[in-house]
């Protein structure tokens, strides 16, 4: 059965058009994408994140479990701080990529929420004598994020100037309405911004006073295209358990120095070594069209890659991809070919693709 957002209703009357991914029936637009892009890049974008999901871990031995299960170092994190990590197997292979927020007496994993039955079954799998009780806060909190320079001017103004967290992942809880809010800094776009993680009978008022503040609602496509310009790689079209955790380039979501965790061995060996055979790269495309999921990525004749997410980006005016590239031919500048259904030429570049990281004002 396909899962519904809280906030489908109100999409419908805001004109949205759906499409179904993963199991969800998600806005894929509401009626121009462009426009949408442009309101999360130059004034505030309202995303909402109903395919997120959430677990809560308390009890005792609950650093140390995770500290076991995650690959980043969670004794650095403080009361209201968070941090990216992953969960890998005994291959050093990515089940999944979660936000951990460091709360009073728990943690939090906040996730895709298609990932969540695997989640369980791995976390459980490895849970037997710790203090750990695993909670379910889902059908009690949802999530929506506000993108875009001017997200920051707008929580101040809806939330009274409440003091907002001021660095990544770091979080703090404000009101509204008499209802708690917990406000995440989380860049889901390149240009900065906040969940909101809100009890949901609160959802479509929060969500409402945003729009009437001036937020537009930006549907999936212009997500997409403001993800691949950033260069975020996105779990089930960019990366799965089919990659090693450095594959993906994820560099703030591993520690080198925290010792052992599932996976840690197969990390430290890489390490040591020196080198990946493959890591996820940017590419400049050329022609008019954005390539397709699967094509391969050569040099003369040689299969040296392949494509995972490609759109047309706007801010460049030309299409653009996130892929896999082989370690001899991923340094930027090197052109390669891409053959799909047609043949262009590929040049490989940094990430994030464009560089328009602007801090929330």
């Amino acid at each position: 059965m396909v899962k519904r957002s809280t906030l489908s209703d109100l999409h419908e009357r805001q004109g949205a058009g759906f499409t179904e991914r993963d199991g969800w029936l998600v806005a894929d637009h509401f009626g121009n994408p462009s426009a949408e892009y442009e309101s999360a890049s130059e004034t505030a974008g309202l995303f909402d994140l109903a395919d997120h999901a959430m677990l809560q871990f308390t009890g005792d031995d609950r650093l140390s479990y995770l500290q076991g299960m995650l690959s980043n170092d969670l004794r650095l994190l403080k009361m209201f701080e968070g941090q990216q990590a992953a969960i890998l197997n005994q291959q050093g292979k990515v089940i999944a990529d979660v936000r951990v927020l460091c709360s009073l007496n728990s943690f939090y994993l906040d996730f895709w929420e298609p990932l969540k039955e695997k989640i369980l079954d791995h976390l459980n799998r490895y849970l037997v004598a710790d203090e750990v009780e695993i909670h379910d806060p889902n059908e009690q909190w949802k999530m929506i994020s506000l993108q875009g320079p001017k997200a920051q001017a707008m929580l101040d103004k809806l939330f009274a100037n409440a003091e907002l967290p001021r660095h990544a992942h770091h979080h703090g809880m404000v009101q509204f309405d008499g209802s708690p809010v917990c406000v995440v800094r989380a860049d889901r776009s390149g240009y900065d911004g906040f969940d909101l993680v809100v009890q949901g009978s609160q959802l479509a008022p929060l969500a409402q006073r945003l729009i009437e503040l001036g937020a537009v609602w930006v549907g999936a496509q212009a997500q997409n295209i403001l993800r691949v310009e950033a260069g975020m790689p996105r779990y089930g079209s960019d990366f799965s358990d089919d990659n090693l955790l450095l594959e993906v380039a994820l560099e703030d979501a591993v520690s080198f120095t925290k010792g052992c965790y599932l996976g840690q061995e197969v990390i430290e060996r890489i390490r040591s070594r020196g080198h990946i055979n493959k890591k996820l790269c940017g590419l400049l495309l050329d022609g008019t069209t954005p390539a397709s999921a699967g094509d391969k990525l050569r040099a003369g004749e040689k299969e040296v890659g392949q494509i995972t997410s490609s759109v047309e980006s706007i801010a460049l005016q030309r299409p653009i991809a996130l892929g896999y590239v082989n370690k001899d031919y991923w340094a930027p500048g090197t052109n390669l070919s891409v053959n799909g259904g047609s043949k262009t030429s590929a040049t490989v570049t940094v990430r994030p693709i464009v560089a328009h990281r602007h801090p929330a004002t």
